[in-house]
């Protein structure tokens, strides 16, 4: 697909608090069937760690085939390892074409830029983060996968990761986050992990506290 091509993203966006101009960037990919609306909730939790960074979670590229009323990274009917890769090779160039877009229009770097993702968010922030030519300043990855975990010798960035999972998620198994931990450091990645007893496929107040602390660190 050529550059002119690419499905033009957006979504909600929230600027600092204190209305200075933004030092920093957080884009918040948000996981199948949801929108924007929905991960830029995370943004009133981290401005006060994070008071001059601008956030914006953009609705991605397809309608939901499950569901027609929220947004996918890409198709996906099952946790087959070929076509999760398959699907965010597809999906990069949206979200890579998405990212040069706001990091000019802030006249910002990568070295300020933390990309965070929920489920399917989280397979596109780490797919796309680590193939960057210049390495973003972190990653947060929230009850998701490593997709192509075998595929990681064509990464080229090495930014900070946290990944955070549930114990108790059915949708996508705690496992994965222990995949993804191992696979990561046996490619020299920084990987600090948490699990979360007792939740679901989702974020707690634990994990949001984490993912805080771990932006301001990257940016500080």
């Amino acid at each position: 697909m050529a550059q002119t091509d690419l499905p033009l993203l957006n979504g909600p966006r929230i600027n600092p608090a204190n209305g200075v101009k933004p030092d920093s960037l957080v884009i918040l990919a948000h996981g199948y069937g949801s929108d924007g609306q929905d991960l830029i909730g995370l943004a009133p939790y981290w401005q006060p760690l994070l008071p001059r960074t601008a956030f914006v979670a953009p609705n991605a590229p397809e309608r939901c085939q499950m569901n027609p009323t929220g947004y996918q990274w890409f198709g996906i009917s099952r946790l087959d390892p070929a076509l999760t890769y398959a699907g965010v090779e597809q999906a990069a160039p949206s979200l890579n074409a998405f990212i040069d877009a706001e990091l000019a229009r802030l006249g910002l770097d990568e070295s300020r830029l933390a990309l965070v993702g929920f489920s399917q968010g989280t397979m596109m922030s780490l797919h796309v983060g680590l193939r960057r030519k210049l390495a973003p300043a972190a990653i947060v990855g929230f009850s998701g996968m490593l997709a192509g975990p075998d595929h990681l010798a064509d990464t080229s960035a090495k930014p900070p990761i946290l990944l955070v999972h549930g114990d108790a998620d059915p949708m996508i198994p705690v496992v994965a986050l222990h995949s993804a931990v191992q696979a990561l450091e046996h490619a020299g990645l920084s990987v600090e992990s948490h699990v979360s007893p007792g939740l679901g496929h989702s974020i707690d107040q634990v994990g949001l506290e984490l993912g805080g602390r771990f932006i301001a660190r990257a940016f500080s």
